[in-house]
């Protein structure tokens, strides 16, 4: 009786430390979900942003300004356009 005890009891603390052992890597796991969630919502908002900055550089009144002021150029007077036309598909 003493040794079937002793045994229930054996196995009662490996459960116990079973337990303890899970519980602690659940933990771990929340928290390292939580830090790529916080990771992952500053990534979106960096994105937004850098959409927000393409849309800004790519703005046609922003390249148009700049070709006049710094490249120095204008728009062509009608004769001076040419049209080419190409054969019909």
């Amino acid at each position: 009786m003493a040794r079937l005890n002793l045994a229930l009891l054996l196995v009662v603390v490996a459960c116990a430390l079973f337990a303890v052992d899970a519980n602690h890597r659940a933990r771990k796991l929340f928290i390292e979900l939580e830090h790529e969630q916080t990771r992952m919502r500053d990534l979106e908002v960096e994105w937004g942003q850098l959409q927000l900055e393409q849309s800004t550089w790519a703005n046609h009144a922003r390249i148009e300004r700049i070709a006049r002021e710094k490249l120095q150029m204008k728009t062509p007077v009608p004769n001076q356009v040419l049209t080419l036309e190409g054969k019909g598909r």
